[in-house]
């Protein structure tokens, strides 16, 4: 087997017993030990995880998706592969290599779907912290083909928020058909994903109208390169703000991660002919309406955009790590996850929320 480092036989990790329960922090759980591992796969020694509010619709089993538990949770891993397994072919990955592990564990690369790009909907798709074990953890079993680089210049700990929510952001960007000089609407721009969002769009080249409220997530939005700001609490029409702001005539594209509605309604209003509605938030029984009849007339488009497959990953780390994307996190524990996830039920976090593996 191939393995250079002192593997421990238990390891720190927060496991979900149950649907609905506390994660709780244990310290004598199994590490995979290298012979164990299948051929394909690597271990990870992990540096820092994300925090995504996919993982606390996961603890509280408030989606369709249902987690098999017991589980440990968590998709916004950074590591050092230590462990590969024996009989692995033409790993991608070496030992001592620093990798990111994301929603997407496994996909089998031979299905329609893997071969279509869509990885992510792989007929025998494996999604850390909701199949598999994640990354709440000091060590994580992974599959060499689906780990992501993560280059020297990019820092740990920020690049693991990219690794869902930037991920996300970006391809939701990539396929909205938007081009150089086309008008982006960001809905929540201050917020954990809107942040990112506003930055992919300036580097891909888009102009950015940012919605929010507050005069601190104003500053920030304009700071990280927004053309335009709207506060919806002080905006009466919000339509007609967006179209003023986009030439009189509307967005190109809105980018939308609300898990409201109104989110979504108010787009398609706000787009101009052509324009494209990317569904990106995950509310669990939320719909929207809307009128067929100038959905057709504005030849409208409205995409869903599920994370991201391999290659998404990959470009959205590497414009980051040239410099063209930063993440405002807040950096805690592992052991603090729980109280994470006190927090974000109230609505306390600003950005978003990294643990330290070590702590």
């Amino acid at each position: 087997m191939s393995h250079q480092h002192r593997i421990p036989k238990t390891q720190l990790a927060a496991v979900l017993s149950a649907p609905k329960q506390p994660v709780v922090i244990q310290h004598n759980v199994p590490v995979t030990q290298p012979p164990e591992l299948v051929p394909g796969q690597c271990l990870v020694k992990m540096i820092c995880t994300g925090v995504c509010h996919t993982d606390l619709h996961v603890s509280r089993a408030d989606w369709p998706l249902k987690a098999v538990t017991p589980i440990i949770g968590g998709h916004e891993g950074v590591g050092i592969v230590v462990a590969i397994a024996d009989h692995t072919e033409t790993s991608p990955v070496k030992i001592g290599q620093r990798v990111g592990i994301k929603w997407l564990a496994y996909c089998c690369r031979d299905c329609e779907q893997c071969r279509n790009g869509l990885e992510q909907n792989c007929s025998n798709v494996q999604v850390s912290g909701l199949t598999v074990d994640g990354t709440f953890s000091q060590y994580v079993v992974s599959w060499v083909h689906t780990v992501t680089p993560i280059p020297e210049s990019i820092d740990s700990f920020a690049a693991a928020s990219l690794l869902c929510a930037g991920v996300t952001v970006y391809r939701a960007l990539k396929y909205s058909d938007a081009r150089i000089g086309n008008w982006a609407v960001i809905p929540g721009a201050g917020g954990g994903l809107g942040h990112l969002a506003v930055q992919y769009a300036v580097a891909m080249g888009m102009r950015v109208v940012a919605i929010d409220t507050g005069a601190e997530k104003k500053q920030l939005c304009l700071d990280l390169g927004a053309d335009h700001w709207i506060d919806f609490k002080q905006t009466p029409d919000l339509v007609k703000a967006v179209k003023d702001a986009c030439d009189g005539l509307g967005a190109h594209t809105a980018i939308v991660t609300s898990p409201y509605s109104e989110g979504y309604i108010q787009a398609v209003d706000y787009l101009r002919p052509g324009g494209t509605l990317m569904a990106v938030g995950l509310p669990a029984d939320a719909t929207f309406e809307t009128s067929i009849f100038w959905t057709v007339v504005k030849n409208v488009s409205i995409k869903g955009s599920y994370v991201g497959n391999r290659q998404d990953s990959v470009e959205a780390i590497e414009i980051a790590a040239a410099g063209k994307v930063k993440v405002i996190y807040a950096l805690r524990g592992l052991t603090e996850l729980q109280q994470v996830y006190n927090d974000l039920t109230e609505g306390k976090v600003a950005g978003r929320i990294v643990l330290d593996a070590s702590k």
